[in-house]
């Protein structure tokens, strides 16, 4: 038994060595140069690489300096259109509040009102020829807390914060439910004993019902809607000027007497810059709010192009030359975004050019319940042609509220031409309660489009439209009259672009279940 285990003990202490002589030569001819084993070629740089923006130059993965230069130069310009698309939804309220500014409208008592309808005067995204609008700039910062009476039988309205992000609704969709009432916006750095849900709660202050919510930012821009009365906007002008009051929660004894300034028939520009510009006006806004405003990956992304709150926005001469550059891709992927999406989700019907702005319907622009993270393709669609954020886009309203569907292709895809004729059948029975439109809108400048006609649109309520035998109503578009048509033509310019917005207001469920759908362009030359 004791020669047996010496045996084995014997044989194995051989193996052992036999097996220690022979590992280093097959470690040697498994092993990477330079390496005393085998590196994985997955985690090595190449000495050289071939890549979209030049060849890429190491030193055993170290880069050479002119690589340095490459990929830093191509840094600070994927920044820089990532802050272009990121940041429209903040650039784009500064364009109101700077549009606000040039007409005189900058208090919370001084409301911007449209009371002979919005025109193609006013550089305004997709701004409809069809309700009374009230625009108010809210300052947090300066007046505190902030009230807003809201007449009775005033339509849709919204507050969205500096960022377009939802504060609360107003009016029919509001907490008021169109019977008017007070609300009371908390600035973002409020610190008292209210804490109102996103979309506020009601609850007394000082003795007095208040729809109460608290924005992110000191920023808030307040946007109301009238409806026509008998296809006139008088009534809803009157509504407004008596009944709409704005002033800080601590004058509310003694408020301020209410300005109303006429923005119809004016021409102003609300819609942030596509130039260098455009990072300038985000700097301001940076200046403005709270550090609390946005989350740190963006305020990071801002601050990577020198753009932060505290400090001057000075780029020298080549980080300048890479953000002009940089807007105008960003500028050229937004507009591909929107007029030639590649999200299949965005088309209403099958085998249509007719596309909607609330991809992914949820206006936290949340994929997929938020298990797809921010959409965000869905938010710079959105947010590059229109303005107003709020759940009441989103939601299924039967009856209440609004909804759209934008076109910019006849239905062989082409864009559409302002050289050319078009048809577009509006079936009958729309299922608007409240009334439906179709306006036409520039694609330069997503705002009204500008022709010899004040409104270039239809509306079933204020326009004489000739009808079809069936209830169906043919729209023409064309740059001349076409014989015949004169009721149901909207004028176009010859050289250029358009897309129209089709709306109802007050949608009824064959829109929602898409039994009812808008016909395709359908050119007649």
């Amino acid at each position: 038994m004791k020669r047996l285990v010496h045996n084995i003990l014997a044989f194995a202490a051989v193996t052992f060595l036999y097996i220690g002589l022979l590992a280093p030569t097959a470690h040697a001819e498994k092993s990477t140069p330079g390496y005393n084993n085998k590196i994985p070629k997955n985690i090595m740089t190449l000495d050289k690489v071939d890549t979209r923006v030049g060849t890429l130059e190491f030193f055993d993965g170290m880069p050479t300096p002119d690589t340095v230069k490459t990929v830093y130069d191509h840094l600070d310009f994927l920044r820089g259109v990532e802050v272009f698309l990121n940041f429209i939804p903040a650039t784009s309220v500064e364009g109101i509040r700077l549009g606000m500014g040039e007409m005189k409208a900058t208090q919370s008592n001084q409301v911007l009102i449209l009371d002979k309808l919005m025109d193609s005067d006013p550089l305004f995204l997709t701004g409809n020829t069809d309700t009374v609008y009230a625009s108010v700039i809210l300052d947090l910062q300066k007046d505190g807390p902030t009230v807003v009476e809201i007449p009775p039988k005033c339509g849709p309205g919204t507050v969205n914060d500096a960022f377009f992000r939802f504060v609360t609704d107003m009016g029919i969709p509001g907490p008021d439910k169109g019977k008017g009432g007070h609300y009371l916006i908390l600035p973002p750095d409020y610190d008292g004993n209210l804490n109102p849900p996103v979309g506020g709660m009601e609850t007394d202050v000082n003795g007095r019902k208040y729809f109460v919510s608290k924005s992110t930012s000191y920023t808030n821009w307040l946007i109301l809607r009238g409806f026509l009365v008998d296809g006139k906007p008088d009534a809803s002008a009157k509504m407004f000027k008596q009944g709409l009051k704005v002033y800080p929660l601590a004058r509310a004894k003694n408020p301020p007497a209410m300005q109303f300034i006429s923005g119809s028939n004016k021409a102003f520009n609300t819609i942030h810059a596509n130039s260098f510009q455009f990072y300038e006006e985000l700097w301001h806004v940076l200046q403005k709010e709270p550090i609390s405003f946005i989350d740190p990956e963006l305020r990071g992304l801002a601050a990577s192009i020198g753009i932060q709150k505290g400090k001057p926005f000075e780029p020298d001469a080549r980080m300048k030359k890479t953000l002009v550059e940089a807007v105008a891709v960003g500028n050229a992927t937004a507009r591909a975004i929107m007029f030639d999406t590649r999200e299949p989700g965005a088309y209403k019907y099958e085998n249509s050019t007719w596309f909607t702005g609330f991809i992914g319907g949820d206006y936290q622009w949340l994929k997929d319940g938020g298990s797809g993270g921010r959409y965000l393709d869905a938010r710079t669609l959105f947010f590059y042609g229109a303005t107003v954020n709020t759940p009441a886009m989103t939601k299924k309203m039967v009856g209440k509220g609004s909804q759209y569907a934008y076109n910019a292709r006849d239905k062989e895809g082409n864009y559409l031409n302002g050289s050319k004729t078009y048809k577009l059948n509006i079936p009958a029975n729309v299922p608007a309660k409240d009334f439906w439109s179709v306006v036409a809108y520039d694609p330069q400048t997503r705002s009204q489009l500008q022709t010899s006609q004040e409104f270039p649109s239809k509306n079933n309520k204020k326009s004489k439209l000739d009808m079809n035998a069936d209830g169906s109503v043919d729209l023409y578009f064309a740059p001349e009259v076409p014989k015949g048509h004169e009721n149901n033509w909207i004028e176009t310019v010859p050289g250029k672009g358009w897309m129209v917005l089709i709306r109802l207001y007050g949608p009824l469920d064959p829109w929602f279940d898409k039994t009812w759908q808008p016909g395709e362009f359908e050119p007649l030359e």
